[in-house]
């Protein structure tokens, strides 16, 4: 099954520009949003430097929704009739 996405013209265009001679553009997906292989990155934190850094994940989501629930609520409380 092949799915359609939608993206901006400028993603568009910075992934274009990573594309890599013969590569399709779900091969350039792939390869930009994949990470390192578990493997290659295994013991590189010890288990309290893990926990903060997940801590610190959690946190900048969060804040993350705090903005966009405050900026949805600043267009709902805005006048739509100009």
């Amino acid at each position: 099954m092949v799915k359609t996405i939608r993206v901006s013209e400028d993603y568009h265009e910075w992934l274009t520009a990573h594309n890599e001679p013969g590569e399709t553009m779900e091969e350039t997906l792939r390869r930009m949003t994949r990470g390192p292989h578990p493997e290659d990155v295994a013991g590189l934190l010890t288990e309290a430097e893990a926990d903060a850094a997940k801590e610190a994940i959690q946190d900048l989501r969060g804040r993350d929704r705090d903005r966009l629930s405050t900026a949805r609520r600043a267009f709902d409380d805005g006048d739509h009739d100009k």
